[in-house]
């Protein structure tokens, strides 16, 4: 038995929450999402809490999985996600322009990404990328995405990280001994 799952998870003011038995739907002040559950996860709501139970206990390893997926969609449909993203090296920046995020990464040619529907992006001094929106997963998603088309390499840390991200940098070619 999962102990996080058997905690419920609190539903706040101004949040609907709606339990058939196949899904999940939350609906809040940004914006609303569903979630399937599999064969043998039961979800009831008890006054203001959401309960995750189990059928029987073959199906143990989604007790927690569930419990947590329920608590996100709840906590981004009132707070929302944020991801923030900072582009190292000389001549790397971003602008977005419409709903195309514009990277200069140093190659021949911009890199252009569509931002997925249901996410903002705002970039500040150029360099620092702020993706923000209520699903956790598509946040998430979207700011790999980015980090994919310049991963920070370890020799000079150049690229694309997360802000806060710790690059362990390696030593470059020792010179030849006489």
């Amino acid at each position: 038995m999962s102990r996080k799952g058997k905690l419920p998870v609190s539903i706040p003011k101004g949040v609907d929450v709606k339990v058939s038995d196949t899904e999940v739907a939350v609906k809040g002040p940004k914006g609303s999402l569903t979630q399937k559950l599999v064969p043998g996860v039961q979800v009831k709501v008890e006054g203001d809490q959401i309960v995750v139970s189990l059928e029987n206990d073959e199906i143990a390893h989604y007790h927690g999985l569930y419990r947590t997926l329920i608590q996100n969609m709840v906590q981004g449909t009132t707070e929302g996600f944020e991801k923030k993203l900072e582009m190292i090296g000389v001549g790397y920046r971003a602008a977005v322009q419409g709903d195309l995020l514009d990277l200069q990464l140093g190659f021949s040619h911009p890199t252009k990404l569509q931002i997925p529907k249901g996410l903002t992006v705002k970039v500040d001094k150029n360099t620092l990328i702020v993706i923000s929106g209520f699903d956790k997963h598509l946040v998430g998603q979207f700011a790999a995405t980015v980090r994919s088309k310049r991963p920070p390499e370890p020799y000079q840390g150049k690229g694309i990280r997360y802000v806060g991200e710790y690059v362990r940098k390696k030593a470059g070619k020792a010179a030849a001994k006489k």
